[in-house]
């Protein structure tokens, strides 16, 4: 089945569509003429990348989602009417991408856009509840599309007391396992987050979590301080340095420290994470007056504002490899990280990267030398999730999202 996998990370920068050719194992024979069973021949579903395409969000569109997102006040007209325009953008984004490809989906796997996202529980009217929301109208793309979707993704995994996040260790686990070596794969989206797969490992002996920030401080920095919507290619951070003390700061943060599973997104570290990395990057003394001269000035007269994208840089990075070094390296031997995601295209963040890993003893890795653009596998990963709901199996991991049990993770429309 080909199916077509959608995703819009919280970065907010647009949509990716891939399009995969998904199918079931075939069981090899035993030389007895039954099945092989066991560690000989595990269940693991087949995929083939196909091709991808990626869509910008309007900039008014962009605008209006990142408003909406860990917002304390929001309108439910406006959310109401976001939700249904992200399906059309959406179903336009597949009907397009299948147009370049040349090539039909069956099926559609459409995480949506997170607008909010709490994996812990929480008091909330006499119950403490873990919520998650993801907009796009899953019938909006099957009826522009004339396709099946799978979409919302994360309730199922959270109502079986799970996290909702990570979800994409199960692609991992196909794409990555290994008889012979451990492998971390790393995602840099606007959050990071990395799934560990020792040697040989079963799916329930895979460890997955969210490490911190990806690209998600550095966008909201750049375009605070150089009206940019990300430090494109690095060049900011490249002409900067760290500044150390505000660095360490934020890396004693609570999260930081937290035990996995766990998750993050923009509660964690959105606009009021930004605005005070921002603050404690001012060096001392600096003057917290406002005149209506300097208003508009002020903060970045009180700093050098390439050292700032620098320091959101290095957190990113730092981040990464203390929770490699306190939570994964303890579990077992590995030796490659393989990164995806946008961040992937920063060639000084990978050169950061690939200094704090090398130090671990691991060797840095693309997503492309496996056959999937490190900017797909998102998508593809949705993708892959859509097929395995629509056989009616299960493809969260337990060990990665806390969840009690695995689950069928998504809803089906129907066109």
């Amino acid at each position: 089945m080909i199916v077509a996998g959608v995703m819009s990370g919280t970065s907010a920068d647009g949509i990716d569509v891939a399009l995969v050719r998904v199918e079931d194992p075939v069981t090899p024979k035993s030389s007895r003429g039954g099945t092989t069973r066991g560690k000989e021949s595990p269940r693991q579903t087949r995929t083939k990348f196909l091709g991808h395409a990626e869509f910008p969000y309007p900039a008014d569109v962009r605008r209006r989602i990142l408003v909406s997102m860990n917002s304390p006040r929001a309108s439910v007209a406006d959310l109401a009417r976001l939700n249904f325009l992200l399906g059309e953008l959406y179903a336009e984004a597949v009907i397009a991408t299948q147009k370049r490809l040349r090539t039909k989906a069956e099926l559609i796997g459409c995480h949506g856009q997170t607008l909010y996202h709490q994996g812990v529980p929480a008091p909330f009217l006499g119950r403490k509840l873990a919520v998650t929301w993801q907009s796009g109208e899953g019938a909006v793309v099957a009826a522009r599309t004339g396709l099946p979707v799978v979409s919302d993704f994360r309730p199922a995994d959270m109502a079986a007391g799970g996290k909702g996040a990570p979800l994409v260790p199960y692609l991992d686990y196909l794409l990555y396992r290994d008889w012979k070596i451990g492998r971390i794969a790393l995602n840099l989206g606007g959050i990071a987050n990395l799934t560990a797969i020792p040697a040989a490992a079963a799916l329930n002996q895979v460890v997955a979590f969210d490490t911190g920030p990806g690209n998600m401080v550095i966008d909201a920095l750049a375009e605070q301080l150089f009206g940019q919507s990300c430090d494109r290619d690095g060049k900011i951070a490249a002409s900067g340095r760290v500044l150390e003390g505000a660095l360490e700061r934020f890396l004693n943060d609570a999260f930081f420290r937290q035990q996995p599973p766990k998750t993050a997104g923009r509660e964690q570290f959105g606009r009021e994470f930004a605005r005070e990395f921002l603050h404690a990057c001012r060096p001392p003394g600096a003057t917290k007056a406002r005149t209506k001269a300097s208003a508009a000035t002020s903060s970045p007269k009180a700093i050098e504002k390439r050292d700032v994208i620098a320091s959101a840089t290095a957190l990113t990075v730092r981040s990464i490899g203390k929770a490699i070094e306190r939570f994964v390296l303890p579990k077992g031997n590995f030796s490659e990280l393989i990164v995806s995601g946008g961040g992937a295209r920063n060639p000084t963040l990978m050169t950061a990267l690939g200094n704090e890993v090398s130090r671990l003893g691991l060797r840095l890795r693309s997503s492309d030398e496996f056959g999937i653009p490190s900017s797909a596998k998102e998508a593809v990963a949705f993708a892959v999730m859509a097929y395995e709901t629509w056989k009616r199996r299960p493809s969260n991991v337990p060990s990665a999202t806390g969840a009690k049990r695995a689950v069928a993770v998504g809803k089906i429309s129907y066109p």
